[in-house]
């Protein structure tokens, strides 16, 4: 562990290779898992208020269960998360024609439906951050599912601090990543 700023950084990001194999995994993060999707407490202002403009983008059984649950819900562990569908994937996943499961808010999005993008905690992952009353905690989220992202990576030679650099930069911004950059050239060869 190391810290930048305000932040305790795991190196595994900066050791570990990863770039998302859509073709292998089907998109499987967003259909997996007990949870939904974690969000910040800003976040759950941006969904209330663009669902309308995303309802068109998602599928039947989501807008079920998000009408059911609302937009977000409280989790298990007292955070904030998307709700889910049966338990299973997340209520704003869509799928493709071949079954790759995609978001829908990012549907919206690229459509201009909507000037946001998605939950950071998706576009950051693997990276799942914590926040903590004097820091906050970078990691790197390991799940089986992710093999061939990590093997797709390895090949690719990735690491996951490069495949997530935007979401880096827009969780953390752009001096913390130069500096983040500075610690991964001093650390790892």
């Amino acid at each position: 562990m190391f810290q930048i700023g305000k932040t305790i950084v795991s190196e595994e990001i900066l050791q570990n290779d990863f770039v998302c194999n859509l073709n292998a995994c089907k998109g499987a993060c967003c259909v997996g898992g007990e949870y939904g999707a974690p969000l910040d407490d800003s976040e759950t202002d941006k969904l209330v208020n663009i669902y309308d403009d995303v309802k068109p983008f998602l599928r039947p059984e989501g807008i079920e269960a998000i009408e059911e649950h609302g937009t977000f819900v409280k989790g298990e562990d007292g955070e904030w998360e998307t709700p889910l569908v049966n338990n299973n994937e997340c209520a704003y996943v869509i799928f493709s024609d071949n079954g790759m499961a995609k978001c829908g808010l990012e549907a919206a999005y690229e459509a201009g439906a909507t000037k946001w993008k998605k939950p950071i905690s998706c576009y950051l992952y693997p990276v799942r951050t914590r926040e903590y009353s004097e820091f906050t905690a970078v990691n790197y989220h390991k799940w089986e599912i992710c093999d061939p992202a990590c093997a797709l990576g390895e090949e690719l030679k990735v690491p996951i601090y490069k495949f997530v650099k935007d979401a880096l930069i827009q969780k953390f911004g752009e001096d913390w990543y130069r500096e983040l950059e500075e610690v991964a050239a001093e650390n790892v060869k």
